[in-house]
């Protein structure tokens, strides 16, 4: 699953809660640096991507004539521009090896930065990290049907993509993170 720059911070919380939860990870300074190295390569990481699908969304317009002519789906060509640019950009496609990739990162820059001990094996330090963000991921489109739900039993209608319910929307749903212990 594609995670987005709104999740990241999310993202990162859920990480170090669920390192302090782990029972075999100590954290030397608390969640706050934790979550804030975590948000930051999480955010690198997918910063990296969008730079990379807007220089693929440039390379299609310069030629949207060629691809009309041929009659050739955009979208299946900008997978395979993408595809094609990905290592050129530092993008791992597969969402398997990106996530492993990020938690390697996390791993070693806590450690690197003295944020965090362990006496377990690097490895189950990394699945820790790496279970987050696929629980995280997992479970935030549930999360955000439960606000969706929550929104539209106010009694005053907000009106989707307004200032107002934007702003109900994030409010409720650092609760519901709160709620299921996926926030600081």
């Amino acid at each position: 699953m594609k995670v987005r720059l709104p999740h990241a911070p999310y993202i990162a919380n859920k990480i170090a809660i669920d390192m302090l939860n782990s029972g075999v990870i100590k954290l030397n300074k608390g969640l706050e640096p934790v979550a804030k190295i975590a948000r930051e390569l999480i955010e690198e990481d997918i910063k990296k991507e969008m730079a990379l699908e807007e220089r693929v969304d440039e390379i299609l317009d310069d030629n949207d004539d060629e691809i009309e002519f041929r009659q050739v789906d955009r979208r299946s060509m900008f997978w395979l521009v993408k595809k094609k640019l990905a290592k050129e950009y530092g993008v791992i496609l597969s969402y398997e090896d990106r996530f492993s990739e990020i938690s390697h990162k996390v791993l070693d820059t806590l450690w690197k930065e003295d944020l965090i001990e362990y006496s377990v094996s690097e490895n189950r330090v990394k699945n820790v990290i790496y279970t987050a963000i696929e629980d995280y991921l997992s479970s935030f489109e549930g999360i955000e049907d439960s606000v969706a739900d929550q929104i539209d039993n106010y009694k005053r209608k907000l009106i989707p993509g307004s200032v107002e319910y934007d702003l109900v929307f994030e409010k409720l749903y650092e609760e519901e993170l709160k709620r299921r212990g996926m926030s600081l």
